[in-house]
């Protein structure tokens, strides 16, 4: 073994107190029960304290040249503590391996290599142990770790692993659940901490190794001569520095430790609009509201939108168009219980710049449906729909239909789409999510058919505050379902709750990610959502939350301004409802 100074420990003294050659032990096949290894290291300095004679074994010695690394006090210590050793004409101190158990890292990391410590469950995953190895020497516990490369998770689930919170992002859907997957799925040793009171962020508790030095020999002021081996060792272990081993925190066996919360969230990045689109977003009919054709999306909001929200990520069409028009013709929107909506054709739209598709619905009474695709890689914005729907009223003749079909929706967006209904414009307004897969060639030919388009159901959520019992003054959400587009009748109609997976409330909504701060699983069973959580922290959960955690209706809360209610239905569509708070 290599310790300290990366010298070999390549001498061994025996339990009756000879010393020798380790290879020497081995060939005379000695009894090594209770015996010690060391090595010697030279008693010489460059610089004093000392340059004085030492008596060692009725021999006389000064250092051939230069000074001893300690003064004569210090090393009649040593000789008493059995910690010289005479070679020749040269006086070693004798490092014990056990001096110091531990041994610092270099700069070469042998035992981090693929072939160490594990298979890799991916091809690219790095390997953990470089990950931790990096993680506890640069942070703390309670510390913000970004990876902006996730792949499999590995970064965040080496932080969450050892306490520190994280952030990570891809571009790839892949990778994102495989990493989510790999966290949720995960549980932990649980560390003791060194200030419960102050939570993680004080520490953990930490294993100490004691550091047996030559200088904290000679300078015990407890080692004398004639001391039994059993009372130097102890002198000498009262008076060694300990070093903290910090990738070894005690481990509390009482407990087991899951993922903290977290959310998976897509962020626009802001953008910042032209004045001409500026110019074009502020027109307003100075004659008051006409008809409908005459209105802008505007006239519908509750309030205005900054500026910065109301950024537009791209203009005009994209190279994909014409693969999603292709793909749309051939699959259709699939809408609720496996019903479509099916195209005879869907060509490209002349003279506009918002809607990128013309399409014609089958069956008896054909109908004109227009298409607005969000970006590639971004979300499609509220400016959008305002424009895209301004485009679809000179559309002659009107269309039945408007789709806004993107990979992700703002919220704000969301929210415009749901204000623009029927009754008030002449045109049905839907949402359609579009599969991933459609932006990777090689994932989208081993898609199952009719998966490309979705038609999104908008979550009907009832806020209410409470306004008597223990609660009074706070609020409650409750999801009661979907609002869906009837595909065979054309109507939008109201779904009950019996279908969502999943829904999540975030209380104080700022606008631009969710922080789930409540989680709901309606129609998991026994095995999952919360109660599989539940069995493996039965002294940790309250049966009573868990139970309440699988309802429609939320906890009570005191809301911020506006809350955020994301659901997510069987088919593992994502919603995202927001509501101000009045």
């Amino acid at each position: 073994m290599d310790g300290e100074g990366g010298a070999a420990y390549d001498k061994v003294e025996l339990a009756d107190g000879r010393r020798l050659r380790r290879n020497m032990a081995a060939v005379e096949d000695l009894d090594l029960s209770g015996a010690r290894y060391f090595r010697l290291s030279d008693m010489r300095s460059q610089r004093p304290p000392g340059d004085f004679p030492v008596v060692f074994q009725g021999r006389t010695i000064r250092p051939p040249n230069g000074y001893w690394k300690t003064g004569p006090d210090g090393f009649q210590r040593l000789i008493n503590a059995g910690r010289i050793e005479l070679t020749g004409n040269t006086l070693n101190y004798v490092r014990y391996i056990d001096d110091f158990p531990a041994f610092p890292i270099t700069n070469v990391w042998p035992d981090t290599s693929s072939t160490v410590g594990g298979t890799k469950l991916y091809v690219v995953q790095t390997s953990p142990k470089v990950i931790e190895r990096c993680l506890l020497m640069t942070t703390d516990p309670g510390d913000l770790v970004l990876d902006p490369t996730c792949g499999s998770g590995t970064t965040a689930f080496v932080a969450e692993q050892w306490g520190r919170r994280w952030i990570t992002c891809d571009t790839s859907r892949v990778a994102v659940t495989l990493a989510k997957q790999r966290l949720m799925a995960a549980d932990f040793d649980y560390y003791e901490l060194a200030h419960p009171d102050e939570g993680v962020g004080s520490g953990f508790r930490y294993k100490t190794v004691p550091h047996v030095t030559l200088k904290s020999i000679a300078n015990n002021p407890e080692i004398r001569e004639g001391m039994t081996r059993e009372q130097i060792d102890a002198a000498i272990a009262r008076y060694a520095d300990r070093e903290t081993l910090y990738d070894q925190p005690y481990i509390d066996k009482s407990r087991v430790r899951v993922t903290g919360p977290f959310t998976v969230e897509a962020v626009p990045a802001p953008t910042v609009r032209s004045l001409d689109d500026i110019d074009v977003g502020t027109k307003n009919n100075p004659e008051g509201l006409g008809s409908v054709e005459q209105q802008s999306l505007s006239d519908f909001r509750h309030a205005a939108t900054p500026l910065l929200d109301a950024s537009i990520v791209r203009s005009g069409p994209t190279l994909r168009h014409t693969e999603w028009r292709d793909e749309l013709l051939k699959t259709g929107l699939r809408g609720k219980g496996g019903h479509h909506i099916d195209f005879s054709r869907v060509e490209p739209l002349a003279g506009t710049r918002w809607l990128h598709a013309d399409a014609e619905t089958k069956g008896v009474k054909p109908e004109r449906v227009v298409i607005s695709f969000g970006p590639e890689f971004s979300l499609l914005e509220s400016r959008q729909v305002e424009l895209a729907w301004e485009e679809a009223r000179t559309l002659y003749p009107k269309p039945a239909i408007l789709v806004f079909a993107a990979f992700e929706f703002d919220p704000e967006a969301a929210k415009d789409i749901d204000s623009l209904t029927k009754e008030k414009t002449g045109m049905t307004f839907l949402t359609a999510q579009m599969n991933a897969d459609l932006l990777t060639e090689d994932l989208k030919k081993k898609r199952a058919s009719n998966q490309s388009f979705w038609l999104v159901g908008r979550p009907d959520v009832e806020l209410r505050k409470i306004k008597d019992g223990e609660h009074e003054g706070k609020w409650q959400a409750e999801v009661r379902g979907f609002d869906y587009y009837n595909t065979r009748n054309g109507s939008i109609e109201s779904g009950d709750p019996s279908r969502i997976a999943m829904w999540l409330l975030d209380t104080d909504y700022d606008g631009r990610s969710l922080f789930a701060r409540q989680v709901f699983f309606p129609i998991a069973d026994e095995d999952g959502g919360w109660s599989r959580l539940a069995r493996s922290l039965k002294s940790e959960i309250d049966p009573e939350l868990i139970e309440a955690y699988r309802g429609t209706i939320s906890l009570p809360f005191t809301p911020g301004k506006q809350i955020a209610v994301k659901v997510i239905d069987d088919r593992g569509i994502e919603s995202l409802k927001v509501m101000d708070v009045r």
